[in-house]
């Protein structure tokens, strides 16, 4: 039987959750009424905090981890906090910019998106990996490709079936191909149309399998599934980790503190970045792959937008 947690993402991955409501998990409500009497952050607004994630991994692992986000925030800005799923990345800035969700952990390239559509929206925390993430190239095994010392060195990729995550992915797919392009391989030069799998999960899985000789993903994925032993590294190979680029962040509306009261916003940001100082909040951060959360500007993306105009994803 699935568990309702379980169940929730499933209903999200199949679109049902595409409106941004009724299918919410409704997580948490703050340790008083404050979103029913005026007291607490909310300021009365007597509408919960809604937060989402774009679905990156495995849908019942981001359920477990946006809830536990949900409930650790409810506490301690005594508000209700509800976690919506949504079934794709550009469900996630569609429904940002309807004003369906409030707070979403979003990717380098989809915060960019959501952010040039909603200027008003402010950046509020990245984790302590961000700055510094990666891609991570792999292949089959038996696709004759061998681990490579340099971008140059991704030549190899040409003529080969090439599968990426979603296609909005800043590790899946966006400075992949900005990789590539610097080894002289363009999309075009792979076998066939590239694929899209739409997680990174999903990326090892098919490359894996040898659906694809080659794909691309998250470097934080990547590791933490070796790390628990589920790639089988007799069929699956680690072809090049990537150089460095800025990656997730959480963007929040703009409309965040008339709706929650003044000073919201700030309260939200103080209450993120010193999450890691109890051992509650360690435990949320270290679900995110990180120690810690910190600050984050707009300007750390920028070279995410150069990227993205450059490759045609942005106008």
């Amino acid at each position: 039987m699935l568990t309702r947690r379980a169940a929730l993402a499933r209903l999200a991955l199949t679109g049902a959750a595409v409106t941004g409501v009724g299918l919410t998990a409704s997580c948490s409500t703050g340790s008083g009424d404050g979103s029913a009497d005026g007291g607490g952050a909310g300021g009365g607004s007597g509408q919960p905090l809604r937060i989402s994630a774009i679905p990156d991994q495995d849908p019942d692992a981001l359920t477990e981890r946006e809830e536990a986000f949900a409930d650790h925030l409810a506490s301690v800005l005594d508000i209700d906090v509800e976690y919506v799923p949504v079934p794709d990345y550009a469900a996630s800035v569609s429904l940002f910019g309807a004003g369906d969700l409030d707070l979403v952990f979003y990717g380098g390239l989809t915060g960019v998106q959501a952010q040039l559509q909603n200027p008003e929206a402010t950046i509020v925390a990245q984790r302590d990996i961000d700055p510094s993430f990666t891609s991570v190239f792999i292949a089959n095994a038996e696709a004759g490709i061998d681990p490579v010392d340099s971008v140059e060195g991704l030549s190899v990729m040409a003529g080969k079936r090439v599968t990426f995550g979603s296609e909005t992915s800043t590790s899946g797919r966006l400075m992949p191909s900005y990789f590539l392009s610097q080894a002289g391989v363009a999309e075009s030069d792979l076998a066939g149309e590239p694929g899209f799998s739409g997680s990174h999960d999903s990326t090892i899985e098919l490359v894996t399998s040898g659906s694809y000789e080659a794909g691309a993903l998250n470097s934080q994925v990547w590791q933490a599934r070796m790390e628990e032993g589920s790639i089988d590294t007799d069929k699956v190979i680690e072809v090049l980790v990537s150089p460095e680029f800025h990656d997730y962040h959480w963007l929040l509306r703009g409309d965040a503190d008339a709706r929650f009261g003044d000073g919201f916003t700030q309260q939200l940001t103080d209450a993120m970045l010193t999450m890691h100082e109890s051992e509650e909040g360690r435990a949320i951060a270290e679900s995110y792959g990180a120690q810690s959360f910190i600050p984050a500007k707009a300007e750390d993306y920028q070279q995410i937008e150069e990227v993205a105009r450059e490759l045609g994803l942005i106008g």
